[in-house]
């Protein structure tokens, strides 16, 4: 795919393909979008008559190499025409278990018979000089006419597809030509075109990114951080001061500059405005990073949707010294969980977050609440409906049981301590899969949140198929006091005494109202838990009245 030149609105800096060398680079007709690493291949190995530099999949380090095919070899029907490239050290001697292959003179590719894939396009002079060093042998030429006709032909030939862009059209059309032409899956993000865009400026997008990059990559929690989130978060924030900006000129409300931070909207962010605001983004990411910790919420894959990082990031560098008071960050307790639980980032997640950062700052200040908050509800269906160990409900609620100091039955360790030196804690079931079948339990009942709770290896192993009212006897004799014990339990929303008889009618029922408690506290309203509230006033001892039968999940 290639970008015709000439936009003067749309500028990019080009360089050269590797290993072209010109004397005095021209300005180029056309750019290279997509197939760059393929054309750089072919013109590498066929045209540049020289070495081809590859990086050793061993050693990591850069070598070069020569590529030649095997004549007889590619020529044979019963191979395989990839087995007849060879590719030898810059030397062109290769040690192998028949002996060495030394072809440093190019009388010895004559008589080994290894063509250079250099001298594909100059087969004329090649054919001329392997003629004469055979005395013009016929059974040596008619194996080069042979060569020359079902390989060679097929190079000089081959009919590559081009797709041919435009001047005219703007960056944000490039991106989505090449999204919609592209096969392969790759994307030409917008973080790639402001990089060749930038450097019209003078300005290395692409270094100024890894050196920003190492450092927010060194936490944890950000090291799934992507360049373009890193965008995205400058986009909100420079739209926002825009925003701010034209406010401030009295500008018609209509039209006013909108926050944004999708590509069109990202591809509009200056240069200027990125060395603005980039230092301050990043300070936001690293204070978002340490917001998340407070919240118990430590690694990268405990982020159910990273544009609500961007979100709080843009946030977070709006607020400035502002954010660091005890009544804003409560605040931003219940917008993190109210936008996880409620999901409404979802779907939209770009115009959410947009909305967020103006809405936000606003309630952060004493305005409105935002629509993530008012709109945000959770039903206890989803907290029964979740089965699966990822997604934004059960990474939310591991997060606020680690929160709320869950801790570790078998060490008696905070489950954040077992994090810390970065053991396996995983989602494990309280009730055993193995005793809950053979008290006749439905699967959506014993593999829902409700029976599972994230605790170390270690513990799910001792664990294992047994009944709560044996694993629980097992901890005890291993040192721990029941009531110690008790305490553990109730760190997880669990209500002992039902564990210790074994009732998981009662436990079912207690858990899912501690559970709704405790995510209802966290995004600050109060949730409907009433399919429980009739049983359990009906609840008497023993092994319950059929509670898990009477529940009705929505599929």
């Amino acid at each position: 795919m290639m970008l015709q030149q000439g936009n003067h609105q749309v500028q990019f800096k080009p360089r050269l393909v590797d290993s072209v060398a010109l004397p005095e680079p021209q300005p180029p007709n056309l750019l290279i979008l997509d197939g760059q690493q393929r054309l750089t291949t072919l013109f590498m190995v066929l045209l540049s008559g020289q070495p081809v530099v590859i990086k050793d999949q061993k050693s990591q380090k850069l070598i070069k190499k020569w590529y030649y095919l095997d004549i007889e070899k590619c020529l044979d029907p019963n191979s395989d025409r990839r087995e007849a490239i060879l590719a030898l050290p810059e030397t062109k001697k290769l040690q192998t278990s028949n002996g060495v292959i030394d072809i440093s003179m190019p009388c010895r590719e004559y008589l080994i018979g290894l063509f250079p894939l250099s001298k594909v396009f100059f087969f004329s002079e090649w054919r001329s000089k392997y003629s004469k060093f055979w005395g013009y042998n016929s059974e040596k030429l008619k194996l080069l006419d042979t060569l020359e006709l079902e390989v060679l032909k097929k190079f000089e030939h081959y009919q590559m597809p081009v797709i041919q862009l435009r001047e005219s059209l703007p960056k944000e059309a490039v991106c989505q030509v090449f999204e919609d032409t592209n096969t392969s899956g790759c994307d030409l993000n917008f973080f790639d075109l402001m990089t060749a865009s930038y450097c019209a400026d003078n300005f290395s997008l692409r270094d100024d990114w890894k050196r920003r990059e190492t450092r927010l990559k060194s936490l944890k929690v950000l090291r799934s951080l992507r360049n373009t989130d890193f965008i995205q978060a400058i986009s909100l924030v420079a739209s926002y001061a825009r925003r701010q900006k034209a406010l401030l000129a009295n500008v018609n409300c209509e039209k006013l500059p909108a926050i944004s931070c999708r590509r069109m909207e990202a591809l509009k962010v200056s240069p200027e405005e990125y060395q603005t605001w980039a230092d301050p983004v990043m300070r936001g990411f690293e204070e978002a990073a340490r917001f998340l910790h407070s919240q118990k919420i430590f690694d990268a894959i405990d982020i159910a949707y990273p544009i609500q990082l961007v979100a709080l990031t843009a946030i977070l560098t709006l607020l400035g010294k502002q954010s660091e008071s005890e009544q804003i960050r409560s605040r931003l307790r219940h917008w993190l969980w109210s936008g996880m639980f409620g999901e409404v980032y979802t779907r939209g997640h770009e115009v959410r977050a947009a909305h967020d950062v103006l809405e936000v700052p606003f309630w952060l200040l004493g305005g409105l609440p935002p629509t993530t908050i008012s709109s945000a509800d959770f039903s206890v269906y989803r907290l029964l409906g979740v089965r699966k160990r990822y997604g934004a409900v059960y990474q939310g609620l591991s997060a606020l049981l680690r929160l709320q100091g869950a801790i570790d039955w078998s060490t008696g360790e905070e489950i954040n301590d077992v994090l810390y030196f970065e053991q396996r804690v995983e989602s494990h079931h309280i009730f055993p899969v193995a005793w809950c079948r053979k008290q006749g339990i439905e699967p959506k009942y014993y593999n829902c949140l409700v029976n599972r709770t994230p605790l170390s290896a270690s513990t799910n192993k001792k664990i294992g198929s047994k009944p709560p009212s044996l694993y629980l006897k097992q901890f005890e004799s291993e040192g721990i006091f029941p009531t110690k014990l008790n305490d553990m339990l109730r760190s997880h929303a669990i209500d002992p005494t039902m564990l210790r008889r074994d009732d998981f009618e009662g436990f079912f029922a207690a858990r899912a109202r501690a559970l709704m408690s405790l995510i209802g506290n966290a995004m600050g309203k109060p949730l409907n838990v009433e399919p429980f509230e009739a049983s359990a006033r009906e609840y008497k001892n023993g092994n319950g009245n059929g509670f898990h039968q009477s529940i009705s999940i929505n599929q």
